[in-house]
């Protein structure tokens, strides 16, 4: 005859100890997420109270010291908003426990789990909702990084709903498919559980959250004169090619730059809905921001670390090139970065994603940016400018040229000279051509690739391999004697063979030409400056 030890006495029958088991220990189990790199992973937040033993509270399951703190912060919450917190022991379990948790976001799912287990409202509420939230000391929800990928992680598990706080709402509501709650605090969460308090989802509308969010604020019509530079970006743009521009100080680099992703085509809502889910996960989206229309623009100063740059820390975060996906990274005075970190500029420019390995975790980020690079010709910029006394030394100049790798400059196709701005143009009256206009005919240039590499997996000139530069670059007679003869005569290397290739099949495209033709070759080989020594 079996018996079980309860409550200092021996109970011969197995199923009544286990009623007087569940009378003094109380469990309950709700699902919230952690994040990997842009995934959010699933995770069982369980909670077991027993009133045997001495107060305690146990957190387990690989949390890190954010998350360990939520025991300060759910404890004062909970008094704080009229509940009791039970001198008891508690347990609170965040499995998978081999999954590393970091964050603050399991306070809410942890103070549910303790209110259901000590019977303030029905466990079985709880099931089938996401829940996740950072708690202030008075009970109040504050936001939390990757609400975005949680509320994806949530459609595909088919949840009922996601409860979350007020801020990362809108953002949440943005995935179609799984009801979205965006609660104030928590008197509000569990009034709503215990069904006092009715609470709607929040429904977004997204053709009018892109068509308000994807307006910019600078324009192409701002910028006076350099109309070769515009040119030169608006090739950039229709083929999606990374770009060089090289002149003195306060020539318009920096404007020029900042005005590209105008007149790049518009964000459909998967690319909005990727970059957002980045810019979710690295804490950049501001608030009550549901969605990221506009093509992001970043422009890190050159006293940046390769990490910032490229992504890391102990829990992998995005870098400034994965916050700048489908967008530009601009890289302002380009040799003055430390030669490490425009070296790390390699593997996202060839595979449009960025791998970071660190001990904990192992994680990969979209990376597929536009980069816009500007240099001065030299260290005091004027060299060979008419209107200011250069003042560098020959080998001066050769060093700050040479701080940027053949290898990166391999993987640049247009190089162009911005001069500086005369008077005259800059006093101009005359109007400008808009980025809309310019836009117009780069979205027509980008549908006839998009149409051509619709069976090779890249979707613009720019991403064009040696296989694709010669199927689909097909010059006449005229244009081949041209690239010859500017091949003989200037010099220029293989590597300058095949970037001409492809800015002439975008010029072409821009024209609605099948072949490549003579002028297209001749503007081309004018958008090699470093190539044809002209500094």
């Amino acid at each position: 005859m079996l018996y079980y030890e309860k409550r200092g006495g021996l109970v011969k029958d197995l199923k009544l100890w286990r009623i007087l088991n569940i009378i003094v220990n109380m469990l309950s189990r709700l699902l919230s997420a952690t994040l990997i790199g842009i995934e959010a992973y699933p995770v069982e937040v369980e909670v077991d109270i027993t009133s045997k033993g001495l107060p305690h509270f146990s957190l387990v399951g690989l949390p890190d010291t954010a998350v360990k703190e939520s025991r300060d912060r759910v404890r004062a919450a909970l008094k704080n908003t009229g509940f009791v917190f039970p001198l008891k022991q508690i347990t609170v379990n965040l499995a998978p426990a081999d999954l590393k948790k970091e964050g603050s976001s399991f306070d809410l799912p942890i103070a549910l789990g303790i209110l259901s287990s000590e019977g303030v409202f029905d466990a079985e509420t709880l099931k089938g909702y996401m829940v996740t939230g950072e708690l202030s000391l008075d009970g109040r929800l504050k936001p939390v990084r990757g609400a975005l990928s949680m509320a994806i992680r949530s459609r595909e598990m088919g949840l009922k709903g996601i409860i979350l706080p007020p801020e990362n709402a809108p953002e949440a509501a943005v995935v179609d498919g799984v009801p979205v709650y965006g609660m104030s605090g928590l008197t509000e969460v569990v009034e709503f559980l215990r069904g006092d308090v009715p609470v709607e989802p929040l429904v977004t509308d997204i053709e009018e959250v892109l068509s308000v969010s994807s307006r910019y604020e600078e324009d192409f019509s701002e910028v006076r004169g350099q109309e070769h530079a515009k040119r030169a970006m608006e090739v950039a743009a229709a083929g999606g090619h990374n770009i060089l521009m090289i002149g003195p100080p306060g020539s318009g680099k920096t404007m020029l730059a900042r005005r590209l992703p105008t007149i790049l085509p518009g964000m459909t809502f998967e690319e909005a809905l990727g970059t957002t889910r980045i810019h979710s996960v690295a804490g950049t989206l501001g608030p009550g921001q549901s969605l990221l229309a506009t093509r992001p623009f970043r422009a890190p100063h050159h006293t940046i670390s390769d990490v910032a740059l490229i992504g890391g820390g102990q829990f992998p975060r995005p870098g400034e090139v994965s916050l700048a996906h489908n967008g530009v990274l601009f890289l302002d005075e380009l040799p003055e970065f430390k030669r490490n970190v425009l070296e790390v500029l390699r593997q996202p420019l060839e595979n449009a994603e960025v791998t970071v390995s660190r001990a904990t975790a192992t994680v990969t980020y979209p990376a597929g940016f536009m980069l816009v690079a500007a240099m001065n010709p030299c260290p005091c910029g004027y060299i060979g400018d008419a209107k200011h006394q250069c003042t560098c030394t020959p080998g001066q100049v050769h060093r700050y040229r040479t701080r940027v790798s053949g290898p990166l400059l391999d993987r640049i196709d247009i190089h162009i000279d911005v001069p500086a701005v005369h008077y005259r143009e800059l006093a101009s009256s005359r109007n400008e051509e808009s980025s809309a206009e310019i836009r117009e005919r780069v979205v027509r240039a980008r549908e006839i690739q998009q149409e051509r590499y619709r069976k090779d997996r890249i979707y613009c000139n720019g991403q064009m391999k040696t296989r694709h530069i010669k199927k689909y670059c097909v010059m006449t007679r005229e244009a081949q004697e041209i690239l010859e003869t500017a091949m003989n005569s200037l010099g220029l290397s293989a590597r300058a063979y095949s970037r001409i290739l492809k800015v002439s099949r975008s010029i072409a495209d821009l024209e609605g030409s099948a072949d490549i033709l003579p002028h297209h070759v001749s503007e081309a080989v004018q958008y090699r400056t470093l190539d044809r020594g002209v500094f």
